[in-house]
Parts: C-alpha cells; structure tokens; sequence
C-alpha cells in the first residue's frame, strides 16, 4: 500500500491529472491525501473537484481556507469574498453534489499507524493530535448539519487569536477553523497571527512559525500542511510542508509517506505572474 500526499492544487487540474498519472495509483490498495485547497485561483476548480471526488475511497482531502471560501459562497450567500474563479464551481449542473461532497471532507486526518496528521495551515501549540482531531471534528460536523450557513457568514475574522478550553459557540468554531486552515505565525504565548505571510526569516523576532513554537503539543507526530507557498517544500523530521506554489508557476508536489519517503514534482504551466497572499 503507498500514500502519497499532494500540495495545494488550487485548480490546477492539468498538473494533478499528470501528477496522478506518474504515481499510478492503485484503487482499493493506495491512497491520494490532499491538503486543501483544492479550488481557487487555478483555471480548472470544477474539473479539479470533479477528479478529487471520482477518486472515491482513495482520496482523503482536508479543507484548506480556499474551499471553505467555496462553500461560504455557496451556503451563505452574503460573505466577504468574491465568486471570482469559483463561479464555475457554483454555476455547474452538478454544483450541488459537489458542494455536499466538499462539505464532507475534514479538517485534519490522522494516521496512528503512520504516526502522521494531515491539516491544510497548522495546529494550535497546546494541541495534541488527539485534541487536534476532537476540535476538527466540532467544525465538521457544524458544516455537516443546519447551522453550516450560519456558521459560514461567521467565520471570516482574526479574533479569539489565543486558545482557551473555555471558547464557546461561533467564537470557537471561529478559532479552530482559523488555525487549522490559516496560520502560518505565533507570538510567544501561542497567540495565532494573521498579517506576516512571507518566509520565516522575514518576519518581525516576536514571531515564531507554528511549528517551531517550544513545546508545541504535537512534535511527537509527522504533520503533513501545505498553505504556506512562500515555505516552499520543508522536510525536517515530523514536518512536511507541500505547499510549493503550483497556481504561482512553482510545482505541484507530492510525497510518499509510507516506506522510504520519495518526492514527485510536476511543473506548473505558471497561472499567475506573481505571488500572491492567501
């Protein structure tokens, strides 16, 4: 059985649709992980989304901010974000099985036996991946049920930055969601920021990535993340970041994850001429 992880593929059907043809996976033996953001800012969401989903079993996708950009649009209407790219997705004659396929997905994924967690941007610094994985679930299934909408028109902000067990209602939805799907950055109490979004020597010394906060909770397990395209490809030991900027003309990357770790690049034909913030 392989499992290969794949990067941020951010519509860029044409590179996944050859990345997947080079690992020539197997259905019903191998898996196809993707860390989010499947959609937006490539020229192929609807074909992209299409692909993921026919994978079936094979496929484990996490949500990235992107998709649930997506599913703002679609469930609740008035949000601060455009349709932009999306709108492809949201006018297609099956955009609503899409849709309830989408809002399925996770928000983080964890293989004891691989002793690896998959989330889109990153994890809280006093989770563990247990804690981790109770928290994704409380956004699932509000994005599952009658209170997605709701939710959705709630979740764009910066505030509660800072973890607290006591967090309640949409102001913890908000706090999770935010952190599994948007940090890149902490202050030295952990608290989440939001603004600094280049490479890691760029950023102000209060600043620290999350992964390389003291103590951090999950150091004991690999977490695979993408989000992060000014990151590039990080390997280090318990931490692969894939995210290497496919939609910004880098690549489109995968890693296989279990047995000795091989990486696979799949050039992008480059959909937009500079990099820009997520």
């Amino acid at each position: 059985m392989a499992v290969y992880a794949i990067g941020d593929v951010q519509g860029c059907y044409k590179e996944l649709a050859r990345l997947l043809k080079r690992l020539k996976l197997e259905p019903g033996k191998d898996e196809a992980w993707f860390v989010g953001d499947l959609v937006n800012r490539g020229p192929k969401s609807l074909e992209t989304l299409r692909l993921i989903r026919d994978l079936g079993d094979m496929a484990v996708a996490t949500l990235g901010n992107h998709d649930l950009h997506l599913l703002a649009l679609a469930l609740a209407g008035d949000v601060p974000v455009s349709r932009g790219d999306l709108g492809a997705v949201l006018d297609a004659p099956d955009s609503d099985e899409l849709i309830d396929w989408l809002r399925r997905r996770p928000l983080a994924h964890y293989r004891p036996d691989l002793n690896t967690l998959m989330v889109h941007a990153g994890v809280a610094p006093q989770w563990d991946p247990l804690q981790t994985i109770r928290c994704a679930r409380e956004v699932e299934q509000t994005l599952r049920g009658d209170g997605a909408a709701k939710f959705l028109a709630a979740m764009y902000g910066t505030r509660p930055n800072l973890w607290d067990p006591g967090l309640r209602g949409l102001e913890r939805l908000r706090f999770i969601t935010n952190c599994l799907t948007r940090i890149r950055f902490v202050d030295e109490d952990g608290r989440l920021d939001f603004d600094q979004k280049g490479k890691p020597d760029g950023a102000p010394a209060s600043l620290t990535p999350w992964f390389d906060m003291p103590d951090r909770a999950t150091s004991s397990v690999r977490i695979v993340f993408g989000h992060w395209s000014t990151l590039g490809l990080l390997q280090r030991p318990g931490l692969l970041g894939l995210d290497t900027g496919c939609v910004w003309g880098g690549a489109l990357t995968a890693a296989r994850l279990t047995g000795p770790i091989r990486i696979v690049f799949e050039q992008s034909q480059g959909y937009r001429k500079a990099k820009g913030k997520k």
